[in-house]
């Protein structure tokens, strides 16, 4: 077999070895385990008595996620949603991120196409004599020289370096929109959040202006019978520490209340001093939706952090590309066609006329390791990604368990609650009549008070880490997949 002969059917060869050696690696999702349910996930009541129901179908992140907040069926919270998307401020710097990563990605894809131009100039100038090869001292005169030329440059993507580096760009600004979708679903579930504990804060006030009124009702009755002689220093004196007490507490609780106030004015984007919320306590038959945990495999695909994660995997995969097609050889092609000429008006005659063609083809020789430890970075950039993807994905899944367990935990103690409430009024009842018909002391009535307003306390602390960590959980989930969803009370 002649030389010639083998040259060609090696140099294919050869050619294809290159350009699989310098491309980006084919992406690969990282192998995860996935359990195949939630460990806390219960059958979940998916339709409610006004026929409503959550759609747990074929959840995607592409898909639209829905006004999930509508399921707990509170106008003033709807309101409140939508003004904060309004004007939040967080809102608009993820917003300005997205578009500036789409116009970067429109920069790269701008690389795809030839680059045309156009120069028009005027250029006065004088060489020396000796630069001529005339005598030295020779008088030169000085020229003035006009052109206008139209420009192409365009780069052959020998190497898929600018194919990667659009693949790159592309990723990049597919994980900032997802990281929108991400700010936008923890700005409604915060807006959700400090709303309803907001409520339960009034709730709870309710009920010490209730305990309030029965310790004032208490000292009003017990300084008449001090009066009266019925009953001792002792008891007047322990009414009022009580009545002090009570309204301490309520004055204590107007500060937490107020900080949640103010929290919510700066979700919405509002200065504090311009933003009062009206008080309206959370009651039983506030109604709480019951959202279905669906399978774990789906939170990949709903969760906008996750989507986030794997964007920046891929961007990082493609940068690989970039960093390996700079061991290669660049081709470039310049072309220039236009006039020139001493005088402006003859720059566009036929016999002005003048062109350039040219290819270059330029490729690095020694660069002290500059290219590989490019390449090193860039393969130590995609570890880095998959490592925070597989670490965004845990944490997810602890999420969706974390919230999961909590309504379970918190529907048993508010079972509880509910029982002990009962017990709590019936036995404030009876302490109450026997003292008034003196057969038990004050301390026994004082201590079957305080058990109640505890009790009733608690009673609506829980019903507020309900509507909190509810949605906690629908955050947890990815938001809402679907416009329509449930509520049971």
């Amino acid at each position: 077999m002649s030389t010639q002969h083998l040259a060609k059917r090696v140099a294919p060869l050869l050619a294809a070895l290159l350009l699989v050696a310098c491309a980006a690696p084919e992406f690969k999702q990282p192998q995860m385990e996935l359990p195949v349910a939630f460990k806390e996930a219960q059958q979940p009541v998916q339709t409610a008595a006004d026929g409503s129901r959550w759609k747990q179908g074929q959840p995607a992140e592409q898909q639209a996620r829905g006004e999930w907040w509508l399921a707990f069926n509170d106008p003033a919270l709807n309101e409140l949603v939508a003004e904060a998307g309004k004007a939040n401020a967080n809102l608009a710097v993820a917003a300005a991120r997205v578009r500036q990563a789409r116009a970067i990605a429109g920069i790269a894809e701008a690389e795809r196409m030839p680059q045309v131009g156009v120069n028009v100039g005027a250029r006065r100038s004088r060489a020396s004599a000796q630069s001529l090869g005339l005598p030295e001292g020779a008088k030169v005169a000085a020229a003035t020289s006009y052109q206008a030329n139209l420009t192409a440059s365009y780069e052959v993507d020998l190497f898929g370096r600018v194919a990667s580096n659009v693949s790159a760009a592309r990723a990049d600004a597919a994980a900032v929109e997802a990281t929108f979708r991400s700010v936008l679903l923890a700005l409604q579930a915060d807006v959700a959040q400090t709303y309803f504990r907001l409520r339960a804060t009034d709730a709870e006030l309710a009920t010490l202006e209730h305990t309030v009124r029965l310790r004032e009702e208490s000292v009003h009755v017990n300084q008449r019978r001090y009066d009266l002689g019925d009953i001792g220093e002792f008891d007047l004196a322990r009414a009022r520490t009580e009545l002090a007490t009570a309204r301490a507490e309520a004055i204590g609780l107007q500060r937490q209340r107020v900080g949640n106030e103010h929290a919510l004015a700066v979700l919405l984007g509002k200065p504090a001093a311009n933003f009062t919320a009206g008080v309206s306590p959370l009651l039983d038959s506030a109604l709480m939706p019951v959202v279905p945990a669906g399978l774990p495999s789906a939170l990949l695909e709903r969760r906008p952090d996750i989507a986030s994660a794997q964007r920046t995997m891929m961007a990082a995969n493609a940068r690989t590309g970039v960093a390996r097609a700079a061991m290669f050889p660049a081709l470039a092609l310049n072309a220039s066609g236009g006039g020139q000429s001493d005088s402006f008006a003859d720059v566009f005659k036929w016999s002005s006329r003048s062109w350039l063609l040219g290819a270059l083809l330029s490729m690095p020789v020694i660069d002290g390791g500059r290219n590989k430890a490019a390449i090193a970075r860039s393969e130590a950039a995609l570890d880095e990604s998959v490592g925070v993807y597989r670490q965004s994905v845990l944490a997810a899944f602890a999420e969706v368990e974390d919230n999961l367990a909590g309504l379970r935990i918190l529907a048993g103690q508010g079972a509880q609650i509910d029982a002990a409430v009962v017990s709590a009024r019936r036995s404030a009842e009876l302490a109450q009549k026997l003292y008034a018909a003196g057969r038990s002391g004050y301390l026994d009535l004082l201590d079957a008070q305080r058990n109640l307003a505890s009790v009733e306390r608690s009673a609506v602390q829980l019903r507020g880490e309900r509507a909190v960590t509810t949605v906690a959980l629908i955050r947890s989930l990815g938001g809402g997949w679907d416009g329509a969803a449930s509520a049971s009370k």
